[in-house]
């Protein structure tokens, strides 16, 4: 019975979906006044795709890459003033490829990889925005991995709105045929005698979300992104597993589309500005895709262009996408959807505008002008718009890569990482928020991190900063009493938990503050600070009775991913040391009562 009351829940949410297409939808329109063509065109789609003809077969995509040349040269005006364009293919060989990185809350495929090296004049190879560099020689091992097919994004209300019901109608489809093998053959067994999953969150199902949403890009493929990087405590084991493809990069937009983008965010003539444009995008994320492209003055740079229609379908999409998440049980009640939605909402809305952005990105240049071991690359103004950055082109290799190199190395940049991290909050109080190990680049004879992708760069209020840092120095000093003071000050608590809550919120501070606990190296690896936590968010979400501060989603997510690319890399880093030096400098607004730390001695 419960099979059929989730299954009857997600119909009800579909619904919903329905009125807004039906509404949106001009089709449907015309069909209400008599012509029934273009409807039955679109219902004959939505069926093959339904029982399995078409997108349903999730297993054997279809590569749908253009088959035109992928760089092209433009060469100096003819006499009419226009610009000649000279196409040249680049053969790709994707057999034997470097290991996936991390882009954009991605892992960008193993084809997409070989595709995005690029290797100058003098036989450098280098490195764009998201997209993997070696200054070093890579290790290349045979992988397989879904290659992003090229397909349109979908731009207008309707379409979205659209492939949002037709991707609702697969899951339904697929929940009545779980269904119906479990009536037949019994529930299958699980690992642990834990309870079986819905039917509605099958293998097949997850997997169809996954590729569902790489084929919407824009908000609601960054929401199953955000999913895909949580713990086995948050999501299902399944779940995630497919949720890996979102992980591996969006489909392809086509130069169909890409080209009006262009045209209308810099001009009809902007052929006239660049020496060569790559059509095979380095990088396809979430909101845009980056390409390579050299200037006039022979300047290599990254050209990340938004995909059209995802800012204006932010809304829309995220709406869309918490429907199928709660009709799908897929997030638990201690979670807070609700709020995580609204903080998601804005931040997606700052990152779709890259005028934003560049300047996010010049403020950091400015901030870490003077830091050595870090480069942020400049904003080439004349090519960037609302919906289209251009930066200088970088080398480096993606932080996660840095584990194959020596442990001397790899200490450095754990240390340097946790340096940045520190020096953002507590000092700049300025954040770079997205901590996807192909935004820091290590370039080797240099000893530089080079910094990318700022469109998730914010600000933190002073006072939320004092009380944080205090509440950091009390989880350090395993001091119960100033974490659960500052934890109730910065709204993470309410005051009336229950003990075994309050426990449990103090004994993950405590885990989390052990880096910082005692003098001298502390070393990642051997310490699994992720699963020591991840034992205790069962009983949180269970009785956690407020969603944390909204200024904490964007700086935990950064936080954690500075302590999991210490840990990816196995650095022993002097985490207090680098603490206190920002404590003891540190100008403080007030003094509360309770103090977060009794010593700073190291």
């Amino acid at each position: 019975m419960s099979s059929w009351k989730q299954l009857s829940r997600l119909v009800d949410g579909l619904s919903l979906v329905a009125k807004e297409i039906y509404h949106q939808s001009p089709e449907l329109q015309r069909a209400r006044n008599g012509d029934l063509e273009a409807l039955g065109k679109k219902a004959l789609v939505a069926a093959t795709d339904l029982v399995g003809l078409t997108s349903g077969k999730l297993r054997n995509l279809s590569n749908r890459r253009s088959k035109e040349p992928s760089v092209v040269f433009f060469d100096d005006k003819d006499d009419d003033g226009s610009s000649k364009a000279d196409d040249v293919s680049v053969p790709i060989t994707p057999e034997v490829v470097a290991k996936p990185t991390i882009v954009d809350s991605k892992i960008v495929s193993s084809e997409s990889i070989e595709e995005a090296r690029v290797v100058d004049r003098d036989g450098e190879t280098k490195v764009g925005v998201r997209a993997e560099v070696a200054s070093t020689p890579l290790e290349v091992v045979t992988v397989k991995r879904r290659r992003p097919r090229e397909r349109k994004v979908p731009s207008t209300p309707m379409a979205r709105a659209y492939g949002f019901f037709n991707l609702g109608a697969g899951l339904a489809w697929g929940a009545v045929k779980e269904s119906t093998y479990r009536l037949v053959n019994g529930t299958p067994p699980t690992q642990g005698n834990k309870p079986a999953l819905s039917s509605i969150l099958s293998e097949e199902n997850a997997e169809r979300l996954a590729l569902g949403l790489c084929e919407m890009r824009g908000a609601a493929l960054k929401v199953g992104q955000m999913l895909s990087i949580q713990d086995e405590s948050l999501v299902p084991a399944p779940i995630l597993n497919a949720l890996e493809l979102v992980r591996q990069g969006a489909d392809v937009m086509p130069r169909s589309q890409l080209n009006p983008v262009l045209d209308a965010e810099l001009g009809p003539n902007w052929q006239s500005k660049l020496a060569s444009f790559d059509y095979e995008p380095l990088a396809a994320a979430s909101i845009g895709q980056v390409h390579r492209a050299v200037t006039k003055d022979g300047l290599e740079v990254a050209m990340k262009i938004q995909y059209p229609g995802v800012a204006n379908s932010i809304e829309s999409d995220i709406e869309n996408v918490r429907r199928l998440l709660n009709y799908t049980n897929l997030i638990p009640k201690g979670l807070f959807l609700d709020r995580a939605v609204k903080v998601a909402k804005e931040e997606l809305a700052r990152e779709c505008d890259y005028e934003i952005e560049a300047v996010s990105q010049k403020h950091f240049r400015d901030l870490l002008s003077d830091t050595p071991g870090f480069y942020v690359p400049r904003v080439i103004d004349e090519l960037s718009s609302k919906k289209i950055l251009t930066t200088e082109l970088i080398s480096g290799v993606p932080i996660d890569k840095v584990a194959s190199l020596d442990q001397e190395t790899r200490d450095y940049v754990g240390r340097k990482m946790l340096e940045l991290t520190l020096k953002e909050l507590f000092v700049f109080r300025f954040m770079q928020t997205d901590p996807n190990w192909g935004n820091f680049l290590y370039d080797e004879p240099t000893k530089t991190i080079n910094l990318i992708d700022f469109g998730a760069a914010r600000d933190y209020p002073k006072k939320f900063v004092d009380d944080y840092l205090r509440m950091v120095m009390a989880c350090a000093n395993k001091d119960s009493k100033g974490v659960i003071e500052m934890s109730r000050r910065l709204g993470f608590l309410t005051g009336d938990e229950p003990d075994v809550m309050l426990d449990a919120h103090v004994q993950a501070g405590f885990i989390v503050g052990l880096p910082f606990a005692e003098p001298g190296g502390y070393a990642f690896r051997t310490n699994n600070i992720t699963s020591s936590v991840s034992n205790l968010g069962a009983t949180m979400l269970k009785h956690r009775l407020t969603p944390p501060p909204d200024e904490a989603y964007s700086l935990h997510r950064k936080l954690s991913g500075a302590f999991l690319a210490c840990i990816k890399l196995g650095a022993t880093v002097r985490c207090r040391e680098l603490l206190l030096q920002v404590y003891e400098k540190y100008q403080f607004d007030d003094e509360p009562q309770v103090m977060a730390s009794s010593s700073v001695s190291s």
